[in-house]
Protein backbone atom coordinates (compact mmCIF):
# COMPACT_ATOMS: atom_id res chain seq x y z
CA UNK A 1 0.00 0.00 0.00
CA UNK A 2 1.37 3.44 -0.53
CA UNK A 3 2.46 5.12 2.92
CA UNK A 4 1.15 8.58 1.75
CA UNK A 5 -2.28 7.13 1.19
CA UNK A 6 -1.90 4.72 4.72
CA UNK A 7 -0.79 8.14 6.32
CA UNK A 8 -3.44 10.22 5.01
CA UNK A 9 -6.19 7.68 6.19
CA UNK A 10 -5.09 7.87 9.59
CA UNK A 11 -5.20 11.36 9.54
CA UNK A 12 -8.67 11.44 8.32
CA UNK A 13 -9.64 8.94 10.95
CA UNK A 14 -7.97 11.21 13.43
CA UNK A 15 -9.69 14.49 12.40
CA UNK A 16 -13.14 12.63 12.07
CA UNK A 17 -12.31 11.50 15.80
CA UNK A 18 -12.17 15.01 16.72
CA UNK A 19 -15.14 15.96 15.41
CA UNK A 20 -17.06 13.19 16.87
CA UNK A 21 -15.78 14.43 20.13
CA UNK A 22 -16.75 17.82 19.46
CA UNK A 23 -19.79 17.10 18.48
CA UNK A 24 -20.49 14.99 21.44
CA UNK A 25 -19.62 17.47 23.43
CA UNK A 26 -23.01 19.61 23.07
CA UNK A 27 -24.96 20.25 26.17
CA UNK A 28 -28.93 20.15 24.47
CA UNK A 29 -30.00 18.87 21.45
CA UNK A 30 -33.65 21.14 20.54
CA UNK A 31 -34.89 18.10 18.35
CA UNK A 32 -37.99 19.29 16.02
CA UNK A 33 -40.30 17.18 13.66
CA UNK A 34 -41.39 19.39 10.72
CA UNK A 35 -44.00 18.79 8.55
CA UNK A 36 -45.58 21.99 6.82
CA UNK A 37 -44.44 24.24 9.44
CA UNK A 38 -43.46 27.83 7.17
CA UNK A 39 -46.17 29.69 9.10
CA UNK A 40 -45.35 29.00 12.50
CA UNK A 41 -40.88 28.50 11.96
CA UNK A 42 -39.82 32.57 12.11
CA UNK A 43 -41.45 32.58 15.66
CA UNK A 44 -40.53 29.55 16.89
CA UNK A 45 -36.92 29.72 15.71
CA UNK A 46 -37.01 33.71 16.99
CA UNK A 47 -37.09 31.92 20.23
CA UNK A 48 -34.39 29.19 20.18
CA UNK A 49 -32.05 32.13 19.29
CA UNK A 50 -33.02 33.96 22.59
CA UNK A 51 -32.40 31.26 24.97
CA UNK A 52 -30.32 32.56 27.69
CA UNK A 53 -28.53 28.84 28.31
CA UNK A 54 -25.34 29.42 28.32
CA UNK A 55 -23.38 25.79 27.79
CA UNK A 56 -23.56 24.69 24.27
CA UNK A 57 -26.56 23.54 22.52
CA UNK A 58 -27.34 22.06 19.01
CA UNK A 59 -30.84 22.32 16.65
CA UNK A 60 -31.57 19.02 15.26
CA UNK A 61 -34.69 19.30 12.43
CA UNK A 62 -35.91 16.41 10.69
CA UNK A 63 -38.71 17.64 8.16
CA UNK A 64 -41.00 14.72 7.54
CA UNK A 65 -41.96 15.61 3.54
CA UNK A 66 -43.43 19.27 3.90
CA UNK A 67 -45.12 20.67 0.21
CA UNK A 68 -44.54 24.34 1.79
CA UNK A 69 -41.12 25.69 2.20
CA UNK A 70 -40.54 24.63 5.75
CA UNK A 71 -36.90 23.53 4.88
CA UNK A 72 -35.68 26.88 2.98
CA UNK A 73 -36.90 28.91 6.18
CA UNK A 74 -34.80 26.84 8.76
CA UNK A 75 -31.96 26.81 6.40
CA UNK A 76 -32.19 31.14 6.41
CA UNK A 77 -31.71 30.87 10.33
CA UNK A 78 -29.03 29.17 9.83
CA UNK A 79 -26.52 31.48 10.17
CA UNK A 80 -27.97 33.50 12.66
CA UNK A 81 -28.17 30.09 15.29
CA UNK A 82 -24.58 29.90 14.07
CA UNK A 83 -23.75 32.76 15.09
CA UNK A 84 -24.89 32.64 18.41
CA UNK A 85 -23.31 29.26 18.75
CA UNK A 86 -26.31 26.86 18.10
CA UNK A 87 -25.40 24.02 15.77
CA UNK A 88 -27.58 23.16 13.01
CA UNK A 89 -28.55 19.78 11.28
CA UNK A 90 -31.53 19.58 9.15
CA UNK A 91 -32.66 16.60 7.41
CA UNK A 92 -35.83 15.33 5.87
CA UNK A 93 -37.66 12.79 3.18
CA UNK A 94 -39.47 13.74 -0.02
CA UNK A 95 -41.22 10.97 -0.14
CA UNK A 96 -44.94 11.17 -1.33
CA UNK A 97 -46.27 11.00 2.16
CA UNK A 98 -45.04 12.01 5.65
CA UNK A 99 -44.31 9.18 7.46
CA UNK A 100 -45.30 10.81 10.97
CA UNK A 101 -44.65 12.23 13.89
CA UNK A 102 -42.95 8.99 15.73
CA UNK A 103 -40.55 8.60 12.51
CA UNK A 104 -39.48 12.36 12.56
CA UNK A 105 -38.75 12.51 16.16
CA UNK A 106 -36.35 9.43 16.34
CA UNK A 107 -34.62 10.61 13.13
CA UNK A 108 -34.27 14.50 14.70
CA UNK A 109 -32.67 12.52 17.67
CA UNK A 110 -30.32 9.84 15.60
CA UNK A 111 -28.88 13.14 13.65
CA UNK A 112 -28.40 15.04 16.76
CA UNK A 113 -25.35 14.33 19.59
CA UNK A 114 -26.44 16.43 22.99
CA UNK A 115 -26.45 14.40 26.12
CA UNK A 116 -30.13 15.92 27.23
CA UNK A 117 -32.98 16.52 24.78
CA UNK A 118 -35.03 19.54 24.32
CA UNK A 119 -38.12 18.53 22.23
CA UNK A 120 -39.72 21.13 20.48
CA UNK A 121 -43.15 21.26 18.22
CA UNK A 122 -42.26 22.97 15.15
CA UNK A 123 -45.76 25.52 15.42
CA UNK A 124 -44.90 26.42 19.64
CA UNK A 125 -42.34 28.82 21.00
CA UNK A 126 -40.35 28.38 23.92
CA UNK A 127 -39.73 31.20 26.03
CA UNK A 128 -36.13 32.44 26.77
CA UNK A 129 -35.55 30.25 29.72
CA UNK A 130 -36.73 26.91 29.15
CA UNK A 131 -33.64 24.84 28.15
CA UNK A 132 -31.48 26.41 31.23
CA UNK A 133 -34.38 26.26 33.90
CA UNK A 134 -35.07 22.41 32.30
CA UNK A 135 -31.09 21.26 31.89
CA UNK A 136 -31.37 21.94 35.81
CA UNK A 137 -33.84 20.56 36.69
CA UNK A 138 -32.72 17.43 34.88
CA UNK A 139 -29.63 17.23 37.41
CA UNK A 140 -32.61 16.90 40.26
CA UNK A 141 -34.75 14.57 38.64
CA UNK A 142 -32.31 12.00 36.87
CA UNK A 143 -34.30 9.14 34.51
CA UNK A 144 -37.13 11.63 34.07
CA UNK A 145 -39.35 13.57 31.50
CA UNK A 146 -39.78 16.76 32.49
CA UNK A 147 -42.39 19.25 32.08
CA UNK A 148 -43.45 22.39 32.33
CA UNK A 149 -45.97 25.25 32.87
CA UNK A 150 -47.52 26.34 28.99
CA UNK A 151 -49.44 29.35 28.01
CA UNK A 152 -52.10 27.59 25.06
CA UNK A 153 -52.63 30.04 21.94
CA UNK A 154 -55.46 30.81 21.21
CA UNK A 155 -56.16 32.27 24.83
CA UNK A 156 -59.22 30.53 26.50
CA UNK A 157 -58.75 27.15 23.88
CA UNK A 158 -58.71 24.13 25.55
CA UNK A 159 -59.53 25.74 28.90
CA UNK A 160 -59.97 23.17 31.38
CA UNK A 161 -56.86 20.75 29.93
CA UNK A 162 -54.75 23.94 30.33
CA UNK A 163 -56.01 24.47 33.81
CA UNK A 164 -55.11 20.62 34.63
CA UNK A 165 -51.33 21.11 32.74
CA UNK A 166 -50.21 23.64 35.02
CA UNK A 167 -52.16 23.10 38.48
CA UNK A 168 -51.58 19.17 39.32
CA UNK A 169 -49.72 18.72 42.21
CA UNK A 170 -46.23 16.93 41.52
CA UNK A 171 -47.49 13.59 43.02
CA UNK A 172 -50.22 13.34 40.44
CA UNK A 173 -48.05 13.39 38.11
CA UNK A 174 -48.22 9.75 38.68
CA UNK A 175 -51.66 9.22 40.12
CA UNK A 176 -53.11 11.09 37.32
CA UNK A 177 -51.34 8.96 34.39
CA UNK A 178 -54.92 7.01 33.62
CA UNK A 179 -56.80 10.25 33.11
CA UNK A 180 -58.33 11.01 29.37
CA UNK A 181 -56.09 13.95 29.39
CA UNK A 182 -52.74 11.96 28.62
CA UNK A 183 -49.29 12.52 29.87
CA UNK A 184 -49.44 14.57 32.67
CA UNK A 185 -46.19 16.38 31.36
CA UNK A 186 -47.13 17.08 27.90
CA UNK A 187 -44.62 15.89 25.10
CA UNK A 188 -44.55 19.67 23.41
CA UNK A 189 -42.71 20.11 26.91
CA UNK A 190 -40.77 17.21 27.51
CA UNK A 191 -37.11 17.22 28.23
CA UNK A 192 -34.63 14.21 29.09
CA UNK A 193 -31.26 12.59 29.14
CA UNK A 194 -30.71 10.93 25.76
CA UNK A 195 -29.37 8.02 27.87
CA UNK A 196 -33.14 7.90 29.28
CA UNK A 197 -34.75 8.36 25.53
CA UNK A 198 -32.70 4.98 24.64
CA UNK A 199 -33.80 3.51 27.59
CA UNK A 200 -36.98 3.52 27.07
CA UNK A 201 -37.76 4.56 22.73
CA UNK A 202 -37.50 4.73 20.18
CA UNK A 203 -41.20 6.43 19.28
CA UNK A 204 -43.89 4.40 17.67
CA UNK A 205 -43.32 4.59 13.91
CA UNK A 206 -47.05 3.74 13.48
CA UNK A 207 -47.52 6.73 11.83
CA UNK A 208 -51.36 8.41 11.98
CA UNK A 209 -53.32 8.13 14.53
CA UNK A 210 -50.83 6.53 16.98
CA UNK A 211 -50.19 8.52 19.97
CA UNK A 212 -46.59 8.12 19.97
CA UNK A 213 -46.68 10.34 22.67
CA UNK A 214 -49.05 8.35 24.95
CA UNK A 215 -47.26 4.61 24.35
CA UNK A 216 -43.27 6.62 25.17
CA UNK A 217 -45.15 7.89 28.41
CA UNK A 218 -46.43 4.59 29.61
CA UNK A 219 -43.02 2.99 27.94
CA UNK A 220 -40.96 5.39 30.54
CA UNK A 221 -43.11 4.63 33.74
CA UNK A 222 -42.51 0.99 33.04
CA UNK A 223 -39.03 1.28 32.87
CA UNK A 224 -39.06 2.75 36.48
CA UNK A 225 -39.04 6.32 35.06
CA UNK A 226 -39.62 9.51 36.97
CA UNK A 227 -42.14 12.96 35.94
CA UNK A 228 -41.23 16.26 36.93
CA UNK A 229 -42.19 19.62 35.88
CA UNK A 230 -41.07 23.07 35.85
CA UNK A 231 -43.30 25.38 37.94
CA UNK A 232 -42.82 27.89 35.34
CA UNK A 233 -44.23 28.86 31.84
CA UNK A 234 -41.95 27.90 29.85
CA UNK A 235 -43.53 27.37 26.33
CA UNK A 236 -46.27 29.06 24.53
CA UNK A 237 -48.17 25.75 23.66
CA UNK A 238 -50.23 26.26 20.01
CA UNK A 239 -53.62 24.97 19.47
CA UNK A 240 -54.71 24.51 15.70
CA UNK A 241 -57.16 22.34 13.83
CA UNK A 242 -53.92 21.01 12.01
CA UNK A 243 -52.32 19.31 14.99
CA UNK A 244 -51.36 15.70 14.69
CA UNK A 245 -53.10 14.88 18.23
CA UNK A 246 -56.57 15.39 16.32
CA UNK A 247 -55.73 12.40 14.22
CA UNK A 248 -55.72 9.68 17.16
CA UNK A 249 -58.93 8.27 17.92
CA UNK A 250 -60.46 8.42 21.13
CA UNK A 251 -61.04 4.83 21.14
CA UNK A 252 -57.25 4.47 20.88
CA UNK A 253 -56.70 6.43 23.58
CA UNK A 254 -59.36 4.72 25.56
CA UNK A 255 -58.25 1.55 24.58
CA UNK A 256 -54.50 1.95 26.05
CA UNK A 257 -55.22 3.85 28.79
CA UNK A 258 -57.91 0.90 30.13
CA UNK A 259 -55.08 -1.51 29.48
CA UNK A 260 -52.35 0.64 31.41
CA UNK A 261 -54.78 0.59 33.86
CA UNK A 262 -55.36 -3.03 34.67
CA UNK A 263 -51.55 -3.57 34.32
CA UNK A 264 -50.64 -0.80 36.56
CA UNK A 265 -53.62 -0.78 39.35
CA UNK A 266 -56.40 -3.52 38.75
CA UNK A 267 -53.28 -5.88 38.72
CA UNK A 268 -52.76 -5.23 42.04
CA UNK A 269 -55.93 -5.17 43.81
CA UNK A 270 -58.18 -7.66 44.87
CA UNK A 271 -61.86 -5.88 44.33
CA UNK A 272 -62.81 -2.48 43.62
CA UNK A 273 -65.41 -0.26 43.27
CA UNK A 274 -66.07 2.21 40.27
CA UNK A 275 -67.37 5.60 40.70
CA UNK A 276 -70.21 6.27 38.24
CA UNK A 277 -73.14 3.83 37.45
CA UNK A 278 -73.40 5.80 34.74
CA UNK A 279 -72.16 5.89 30.81
CA UNK A 280 -68.72 6.25 31.41
CA UNK A 281 -68.49 4.14 34.59
CA UNK A 282 -70.47 1.14 32.57
CA UNK A 283 -68.13 1.59 29.45
CA UNK A 284 -65.34 1.12 31.12
CA UNK A 285 -66.56 -2.19 33.49
CA UNK A 286 -67.30 -3.62 30.34
CA UNK A 287 -63.72 -2.90 28.85
CA UNK A 288 -62.17 -4.84 31.20
CA UNK A 289 -60.85 -8.58 30.96
CA UNK A 290 -63.06 -10.87 32.71
CA UNK A 291 -60.73 -11.31 35.65
CA UNK A 292 -61.09 -7.82 36.07
CA UNK A 293 -65.02 -7.54 35.89
CA UNK A 294 -65.40 -10.17 38.84
CA UNK A 295 -62.97 -7.73 40.80
CA UNK A 296 -66.00 -5.02 40.53
CA UNK A 297 -68.02 -5.00 43.89
CA UNK A 298 -69.80 -2.06 43.26
CA UNK A 299 -70.94 0.66 41.21
CA UNK A 300 -71.54 4.53 43.49
CA UNK A 301 -73.24 7.22 42.73
CA UNK A 302 -75.11 10.49 43.57
CA UNK A 303 -77.80 9.86 41.15
CA UNK A 304 -80.97 8.86 43.28
CA UNK A 305 -82.30 7.56 40.31
CA UNK A 306 -80.21 5.34 39.40
CA UNK A 307 -79.21 3.99 43.22
CA UNK A 308 -82.52 3.43 43.27
CA UNK A 309 -82.55 0.73 40.27
CA UNK A 310 -80.21 -1.17 42.57
CA UNK A 311 -78.25 -2.76 40.20
CA UNK A 312 -76.16 -2.82 36.67
CA UNK A 313 -77.46 -5.40 34.61
CA UNK A 314 -74.42 -6.67 31.72
CA UNK A 315 -76.85 -7.66 29.24
CA UNK A 316 -74.29 -8.18 26.45
CA UNK A 317 -72.63 -10.99 29.36
CA UNK A 318 -72.11 -14.39 27.75
CA UNK A 319 -72.01 -15.67 31.62
CA UNK A 320 -75.60 -17.00 33.10
CA UNK A 321 -77.19 -16.11 34.43
CA UNK A 322 -75.59 -12.90 33.82
CA UNK A 323 -73.62 -10.49 35.89
CA UNK A 324 -75.75 -8.02 38.00
CA UNK A 325 -73.59 -5.56 39.97
CA UNK A 326 -74.78 -3.48 42.82
CA UNK A 327 -75.24 0.28 42.53
CA UNK A 328 -74.82 1.85 45.95
CA UNK A 329 -74.63 5.21 47.17
CA UNK A 330 -70.93 6.34 47.36
CA UNK A 331 -70.90 7.02 51.25
CA UNK A 332 -71.92 3.61 51.56
CA UNK A 333 -69.89 2.48 49.47
CA UNK A 334 -65.76 1.10 50.25
CA UNK A 335 -62.60 1.92 48.61
CA UNK A 336 -60.15 1.72 46.66
CA UNK A 337 -62.39 2.90 43.63
CA UNK A 338 -61.59 3.90 40.26
CA UNK A 339 -63.21 7.45 39.50
CA UNK A 340 -64.91 7.75 36.11
CA UNK A 341 -66.15 11.34 36.84
CA UNK A 342 -64.71 13.90 34.53
CA UNK A 343 -62.54 16.11 36.72
CA UNK A 344 -63.11 19.57 37.22
CA UNK A 345 -66.78 19.43 35.99
CA UNK A 346 -68.75 19.30 39.23
CA UNK A 347 -68.34 22.71 40.34
CA UNK A 348 -66.18 20.87 43.04
CA UNK A 349 -68.60 18.65 44.26
CA UNK A 350 -66.81 15.57 42.99
CA UNK A 351 -63.66 17.05 45.22
CA UNK A 352 -65.86 17.95 48.23
CA UNK A 353 -67.43 13.85 48.17
CA UNK A 354 -64.12 12.25 48.05
CA UNK A 355 -62.72 14.59 50.67
CA UNK A 356 -65.40 13.84 52.93
CA UNK A 357 -63.98 10.14 52.53
CA UNK A 358 -60.66 11.06 53.86
CA UNK A 359 -59.23 9.03 50.97
CA UNK A 360 -55.53 9.64 49.48
CA UNK A 361 -54.97 9.68 45.96
CA UNK A 362 -52.60 6.60 44.81
CA UNK A 363 -53.98 4.79 47.27
CA UNK A 364 -57.47 5.02 47.70
CA UNK A 365 -58.75 5.91 44.06
CA UNK A 366 -57.58 7.00 41.15
CA UNK A 367 -59.23 9.26 38.40
CA UNK A 368 -59.76 7.34 34.95
CA UNK A 369 -61.88 10.27 33.40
Amino acid sequence: MNPSKRLRTAEDEAAAAREEEERAAVDVSVTMPMYNASCWLDECLQAILHQDFTGTMELSVFDDASTDDSRKVVESWRDRLEARGISVVISGHNAAQPRGVGYAKNKAITQSCGQYLCFQDADDVMLPQRVRLQYEASFLHPNSLIGCKVQRVPEGSTERYTRWINTIAQDQLFTQVYTSHGPTVVMPTWFCSRTWYLKVGPFDEGGKGVPEDLLFFYQSLRQGGSVARVDQCLLVYRYHEKATTHSVTEETIWRLRVNFLQERVLSQWESFTIWNAGKQGRKLYRSLSATNQEKVKAFCDVDENKIQKGFYTYEESKQRPKPKIPILHYKDASAPFIICVKLDMTGGVLEENLNSLLLKEGTDFYHFN
